[in-house]
C-alpha cells in the first residue's frame, strides 16, 4: 500500500485505466501484536473516531508495511470467469435482499453449491427439511420453488417462492411466502401472505396476517425500507419466542 484516501469526493484512476479506481472491500488480516497495539494506541486518542478506515489504516501504513490483494482476479475454482472478483456490498436493506434472492437463481454467479470451493461452517445436529401434505383439491401441499430451505424446516401445506429458510422454520397449511428471508425459529400461521420481506429468528407470523402486499398498511406496522421490503426483528410487533415452534398443521 502506497496510499489510502477514505471515501474522497474525486477519488484517484488507476494506473492506466483513469475510469475505474481502486477501492478497499472492508475486510482486514492483521498480525495481532500490531493490531491490539494500533487499537489500544487508538483507543487513547480522543482527536480520532475510532474506526480502522479513516484513523487506524492511514497512519499504520506510513509506518507499517501494509499490502493489498487485487480481489479483482480472484478465482473461484470450479467457477467460470463471470464468478472471478464477485463481491457484494449488503450494506443497505435492498443490497441483502437483492443478494438473498440472487442466491435461488437457476445459475447464481454466486454459486454455493460447487464442489470445488465448499463452505465450511459449523453444522447443527438437525434432520432434513420435510415436506407435507399433497391435497391438490384444497390447495393444501408442502410446496418450495425456486428456494433454499435449511435443515431442520417443516413446509406443511405451505407454499414457497423464491424464499430462505432458516433452520427450523415452520410454514403452516395455505400460507404463501415469495421473495423473502426468513432467519432461524420463524413460524408463519395458517392462510398467512407474506412477500418481499426479511423476518428475524424466533417471529410467530399469526394466521391470517398479510405481509408486503399493502405499504401503507405495512408502514404503519412495521419497518419498511424505501423499496418497500418489510423487516420484522426479533422483538419487532410480532415476536413471540415463547410459540415461535408452531406445531398446527
Amino acid at each position: 500500500m502506497r496510499q489510502f484516501l477514505e471515501k474522497p469526493d474525486q477519488p484517484p484512476g488507476m494506473p492506466g485505466d483513469e475510469t475505474q479506481t481502486l477501492a478497499s472491500m472492508g475486510n482486514y488480516i492483521f498480525n495481532r501484536r500490531v493490531l491490539v497495539r494500533e487499537a489500544q494506541a487508538d483507543a487513547s486518542t480522543t482527536s480520532s473516531t475510532h474506526d480502522f478506515g479513516k484513523d487506524l489504516l492511514p497512519r499504520l501504513w506510513e509506518r507499517e508495511p501494509v499490502y493489498v490483494y487485487d480481489f479483482g482476479t480472484n478465482h473461484v475454482p470450479g467457477e467460470g470467469q463471470e464468478a472471478a472478483g464477485f463481491w457484494v456490498d449488503i450494506g443497505t436493506i435492498e443490497a441483502y435482499h437483492q443478494a438473498s434472492m440472487e442466491l435461488v437463481d437457476v445459475s447464481p454467479t454466486f454459486n454455493l453449491y460447487t464442489r470445488h470451493w465448499p463452505i465450511r461452517c459449523a453444522q447443527a445436529n438437525l434432520p432434513p427439511a420435510k415436506f407435507v401434505f399433497a391435497d391438490r383439491e384444497s390447495r393444501r401441499g408442502g410446496i418450495a420453488t425456486d428456494s433454499m430451505v435449511s435443515e431442520g424446516c417443516v413446509v406443511s401445506g405451505g407454499h414457497l417462492e423464491r424464499s430462505i429458510l432458516g433452520p427450523q422454520v415452520r410454514v403452516n397449511s395455505y400460507s404463501h411466502v415469495s421473495e423473502s428471508v426468513l432467519f432461524e425459529g420463524v413460524s408463519v400461521g395458517r392462510h398467512a401472505r407474506i412477500r418481499r420481506a426479511i423476518i428475524d429468528k424466533g417471529v410467530h407470523i399469526p394466521e391470517n396476517t398479510t405481509i408486503g402486499y399493502d405499504e401503507d398498511e405495512d408502514r404503519k406496522r412495521y419497518f419498511v425500507s424505501p423499496e418497500g421490503i418489510v423487516v420484522i426483528p426479533k422483538d419487532g410487533p410480532l415476536a413471540d419466542l415463547h410459540t415461535s415452534t408452531l406445531h398446527k398443521a
